[in-house]
């Protein structure tokens, strides 16, 4: 299966960076894939899954987390400020924090809940203008930001420009993130995610390698 080929690629990955086996937790992302293919791979014992849109989330989520304990979601996906208080009830945590008005958001959310998902700042390493995040000069201070928000930061994450060797943003990413002091490195795809292994990733978003091609056709707004 699938799912066993990326989990040997991802520990001789560790091996290979001399980190700990299980240093790096593999986020099967599930978004747009048909349910059969969803449940094989729960059955095949994975339990930690990534999805982009929250309407679509929340309609099939919760059946399957009563069926297999144990599943833990992530939000990797943009995040409406508007749906941020269904966000907090679904995912356990939410990589795509970019910027002021949902940190606030999220920031009062979690004080009347008395908690919140761990938290990862999606930084635009390429500065790309139509891709989301916080630019890398400006990281710093949003984390300070943050931070006094009284939000539990737990790292960074990076989607690298398509065009371009992924190694120096993995690299950049982690730099940040040591300097603000965040263990969490949320980069590395399908394509790359062995690359990111070594510059320090400790979660993976892997979806395509372990599913199959997606029919976007299908998808629901969220």
């Amino acid at each position: 299966m699938a799912l066993q080929e990326i989990t040997a690629r991802v520990r001789a990955a560790e091996r290979a960076a001399g980190r700990d086996t299980g240093a790096v937790t593999l986020i099967a992302v599930s978004k747009v894939q048909p349910a059969e293919r969803v449940e094989a791979v729960l059955a095949a014992g994975q339990r930690i899954f990534g999805e982009n849109y929250v309407q679509e989330a929340q309609g099939k989520w919760p059946a399957w987390k009563a069926r297999f304990p144990g599943v833990g979601l992530h939000m990797i996906g943009p995040l409406q400020t508007n749906k941020a208080k269904v966000a907090l009830d679904l995912f356990e945590a939410i990589h795509t924090l970019d910027r002021p008005s949902l940190a606030e958001r999220l920031a009062r959310l979690a004080q009347a809940r008395g908690a919140c998902p761990a938290l990862f700042i999606q930084v635009n390493t390429g500065a790309e203008a139509q891709k989301a995040g916080v630019l890398p000069d400006a990281v710093d201070g949003f984390v300070t930001a943050c931070r006094g928000l009284g939000l539990p930061l737990c790292g960074l994450m990076c989607i690298p420009p398509e065009s371009e060797d992924p190694v120096p943003h993995f690299s950049a990413l982690a730099g940040m993130a040591a300097r603000n002091g965040l263990k969490g490195l949320s980069m590395g795809m399908s394509s790359d995610f062995e690359a990111a292994i070594a510059q320090g990733a400790t979660h993976i978003r892997v979806g395509s390698a372990i599913f199959g091609a997606r029919d976007y056709s299908t998808r629901a707004d969220g």
